[in-house]
């Protein structure tokens, strides 16, 4: 698998880029600022939080079994317990 190579730019390319800088970062490329030809910085995408979960969310929209509970029939059983 080949990696691109980051983007290196120096200080005053990035002041007058930034807009399409961080565009690139924000579509997975890479961007290293320098100065006067030495790497200083790294411009990288802030990770976004995951949506979160919450429990019980879809409670009452799935149907289920009235009896979901009970004890599974013994040939089932058997088949689980490899007999």
């Amino acid at each position: 698998m080949h990696t691109a190579l980051p983007t290196q730019v120096n200080i005053h390319e990035a002041k007058t880029r930034l807009s399409q800088l961080i565009e690139q970062v924000e579509a997975g490329g890479e961007v290293v600022i320098a100065r006067a030809g030495s790497p200083v910085v790294r411009l990288v995408a802030v990770a976004q939080p995951r949506p979160r979960r919450v429990l019980g969310a879809l409670a009452g929209h799935l149907p289920s079994p009235g009896d979901y509970n009970a004890p599974l029939p013994d040939e089932l059983l058997d088949a689980f317990e490899g007999h």
